[in-house]
């Protein structure tokens, strides 16, 4: 079906489109009549009726053949209106507040495309679309000048889009070049850096789903508690996950809002819940207790009404479906529920103590956890609190991943991935909320028979189900809530005296190593044996927490002797910068600003191996050395320092005091000689014998931002080497340091730089770098320099008085439209009395500090 209102943008283009498909398309016309009423159809109309179509004129839109390939062709009839890319080459169609950009969706042909394939991806069970941009021009000769982007958007790519090719029509489409295109389509691949770089935006995409979604509900779904949130949430997830050729996905439009008997929405939902959970033969009692938690929501009868040919249920059914659906039907499976489990521990209202309990454990701490604990395909791996059951879904995926590497049968690797999944994981948590969303994330994650037992973990001995199996685990990972006694330490006792060998990795509060846990420790140590103690960053659960934590690595069966060697690890700079996003709650802004992949990786290398692996960290990050088993005090370790002073360290010293004596003598009036209360005397007059006229700042200087402001936490700050870096410090003339970075960058020298919220200004002699808000005032006149520019920051801080430290009212607007005195001569700035009072100025200074040296006896 060709769009009539996408012909009307230019149809010129419209028509050559037009042809090439009838000329390659053969079933073309067949198409057109099927396409009227095709579940694509009833996809994209859906999809805009919930706002997702407001960036444009809907694509041209057909399946091709019996191959089933969605293909939407969308044509713009401009000049350089084929695609916008972000820096990174992919299509631009997010803002950097993670919602729709609409206008480059509305204006560039491919970008359209790709966001209607999404809306294919998200209604539909379609997991591959094919997204073409077409657009043109008439050139200077009246010829018709197309270009073509042919992009795939895909489930395997997470709906971001790949190029596909470089094409200069649709001839690909024909018959005889179908077969070829799509091998060529199956053959793309990402690179795992773009794998990660995509998962990382739609990560913050889900951030801004579930911020909206939960603040709908709360605001719009009255009557709704923090628990029925979580739970409609988990309802209508696993409702709409169906089984292939076992059980449909539930559709909004499966729900009537029906009020007869066992027909109602919530009775619809949790029946098709039901079905689900027996076709993925899930356990009787785990079946059981999940139905039964979510049947008292599902089957209450206020969310069961019916108001307006609509119960509350649908409505709370659709806005999740709508806002999440598009995440898991791509597979954004691991990242996905990460993401959803920390919003919504949020939404349950924990007290403070009870949410750092709970606190997520990031996934690639996760990772890292389990590469410590040494897991492989043959792992039987438990997790004492499990939360969400992140650390057991990391666990998983290193086993599967270590089986794909050394299974090659394929029936074989499918039984083992199976085995791993039903019999090699186990995970204890006592909050019955948190419970069912660590069942939920593993049902999520394609496995439901995992051994998830909603147990208390210090009374657990080891065995599960009816039959009193015993759990033969090789491998311990543990977050674990810091509230319990010895920060948590006594779960790792409890866990690894029911262990017969292999290792565990957990992380914990730093200070059960430095003496909270004491006496659990030397009793852990009576067993078995500490292998390294890694200090992990500051910031590490930014947003959630404060606390600072290591990581302990140990050999399960060894009792720990005096001797034996610990690997201490300060991992405070682990690649990533980290910060809280602007109205967010639960969502840190992480970057890789340092190969962090590469360190994570040496820090389990280090563990294992030794100093031999040492390459990103330092040598101040990297100690072998010994704990004493009785102590349980002296995990802690960083590398030794020669505390011995040396003559740097006396020279500070005394230069410290000497400076802090002269300010302290100068600064005192009554021991100043009577020459220098004339020397002032004369000063003063001088300053009210000139004349003294008002100027806007914005006369005297234009006022710029920084070519680029540099976080202090993503460069190396030294004391010498490269270019001044100036930041929002009242010392050392706003200088942190110095800083070797990007020469382009540099802000020029012989202006003043100006402390955004402290007003800190200084006068910058050579060119310089700059941290956050530091604004560069680059004078209007030539007169300015060295000589006389302390006098104008006299003037301009005595302008900026009033105003108290951190104003908000300091914006570029409000420093142009402050005014300064400055003196005259015949209205116009005198220049020489500015140089001439400055350099009195400083002879009088030097003429004090001689007169000090003289009196205190020094040469």
């Amino acid at each position: 079906m060709v769009n009539k209102k996408v012909q009307s943008v230019e149809p010129n283009v419209a028509d050559k489109v037009n042809g090439w498909l009838k000329d390659y398309a053969v079933d073309y016309k067949l198409e057109q009549q099927r396409f009227e009423n095709s579940e694509l159809d009833e996809a994209l109309s859906e999809y805009e009726s919930k706002g997702g179509g407001k960036g444009g004129n809907r694509p041209d839109v057909k399946i091709l053949k019996n191959n089933r390939w969605p293909i939407l062709i969308e044509y713009k009839g401009y000049k350089g209106k084929l695609e916008k890319l972000d820096p990174s080459g992919k299509i631009e169609n997010l803002t950097p507040k993670n919602e729709p950009h609409y206008k480059n969706i509305k204006d560039y042909a491919v970008n359209g495309a790709v966001h209607y394939a999404n809306a294919i991806l998200h209604y539909t069970t379609y997991e591959d679309v094919i997204a073409i941009g077409v657009t043109g021009y008439k050139d200077s000769s009246g010829e018709l000048q197309l270009e073509i982007g042919v992009y795939l958007v895909s489930k395997k790519n997470l709906g971001a889009g790949q190029e596909i090719d470089k094409y200069s029509d649709l001839s690909f489409l024909a018959d005889e070049n179908f077969d070829d295109f799509i091998q060529k389509v199956k053959e793309l691949q990402l690179s795992q850096d773009e794998i990660d770089r995509i998962k990382q935006a739609r990560e913050n995409e889900i951030e801004t789903s579930l911020v909206r979604l939960n603040n709908d509900i709360y605001q719009n779904e009255k009557g709704i508690s923090e628990n029925d949130r979580v739970y409609l949430v988990a309802a209508s997830i696993i409702a709409t996950l169906g089984v292939p050729g076992k059980v449909e996905p539930l559709e909004k439009s499966d729900l009537k809002s029906s009020s007869e008997k066992r027909y109602r929405d919530g009775d619809i939902i949790l029946g098709k819940i039901k079905n689900f959970l027996d076709a993925k033969d899930i356990p009787e009692s785990k079946r059981d207790l999940i139905s039964r938690t979510l049947e008292n929501t599902l089957t209450s009868e206020k969310i069961n009404a019916v108001h307006n040919g609509e119960t509350q249920l649908k409505r709370i059914f659709s806005k999740i479906y709508d806002d999440l659906g598009i995440y898991y039907k791509i597979g954004l499976s691991t990242d996905f529920t990460g993401k959803l489990f920390n919003e919504m521990y949020s939404w349950l209202g924990f007290t403070q103590d009870k949410l750092n309990d709970v606190v997520l454990t990031p996934s690639y701490v996760a990772t890292l956890l389990s590469r410590l604990a040494r897991v492989d395909k043959d792992s039987y791996v438990w997790d004492f609190a499990t939360g969400s059951a992140g650390l057991l879904v990391a666990a998983m995926n290193e086993m599967i991943d270590d089986a794909h590497k050394k299974i090659k049968s394929p029936a074989e690797l499918h039984q083992k991935i199976a085995h791993i999944k039903a019999e090699q994981l186990l995970g204890l948590e006592i909050l019955d909320n948190i419970y069912m969303l660590a069942v939920l994330n593993m049902i999520m994650m394609g496995d439901g028979s995992s051994k998830l037992l909603n147990q208390d973990s210090l009374s657990f001995e080891g065995k599960y189900g009816d039959s009193g199996d015993t759990f033969a685990a090789t491998a311990f990972v543990l977050n674990p809530p810091y509230s319990a006694e010895g920060n948590g330490m006594i779960f790792v006792k409890n866990a690894l005296n029911l262990m017969q060998k292999g290792y565990a990795a957990v992380i914990v509060q730093s200070s059960a190593g430095s003496g909270k846990a004491k006496n659990i420790n030397t009793a852990i140590l009576e067993k078995h044996s500490l292998l390294a103690s890694i200090k992990m960053p500051i910031d590490l659960f930014l947003g959630k927490s404060s606390v600072q934590t290591h990581i302990y690595v140990f050999k399960v069966g060894e009792a720990h002797q005096a001797e034996d060697t610990v690997r201490f690890i300060n991992f405070s700079d682990d690649g990533y910068t980290r910060a809280n996003r602007r109205k967010s709650r639960s969502n840190v802004n992480l970057r890789d600003t340092n190969n962090a992949k590469g360190r994570y990786q040496e820090v389990v290398d280090l563990v294992r191996y030794g100093r031999k692996k040492l390459k990103l960290l330092s040598t101040q990050d990297f100690y072998e050395g010994t704990i004493d088993p009785l102590s349980g005090a002296d995990w802690n370790q960083l590398v030794p320092a020669d505390v011995r002073p040396n003559l740097t360290d006396f020279k500070k010293t005394v230069g410290d005091y000497l400076a802090w004596e002269v300010g302290n003598i100068l600064s005192k009036n009554n021991t100043r000689e009577e020459k220098f209360d004339e020397v002032d005397k004369l000063l003063k007059k001088k300053l009210h014998s000139v004349e003294w006229k008002e100027f806007f700042v914005r006369d005297l200087f234009s006022i710029e931002t920084s070519k680029k402001r540099i976080n202090a936490n993503t460069v190396k700050v030294n004391e010498s080497e490269g270019h001044p870096y100036i930041v929002r410090t009242s010392l050392n003339n706003g200088r942190k340091g110095f800083i070797e970075y990007d020469e382009d960058f540099l802000n020029p020298g012989n202006t003043i730089s100006f402390g955004q919220d402290t007003a800190t200004i200084f006068y910058q002699k050579d060119p310089y770098f700059t941290g956050d808000k530091i604004k560069i005032l680059i004078p209007k006149f030539n007169e300015f320099g060295a000589e006389n520019a302390q006098f104008f920051i006299a003037a301009l801080n005595r302008s900026f008085q009033l105003f108290e430290w951190g104003s908000s009212r300091f914006s570029v607007e409000t420093l142009e439209n402050q005014k300064v005195f400055l003196p005259c001569r015949d209205s116009e700035i005198d220049f020489d009395f500015m140089v001439e009072y400055i350099a009195e100025l400083e002879a009088e200074k030097i003429a004090e500090l001689e007169a000090y040296v003289i009196a205190a006896g020094l040469n």
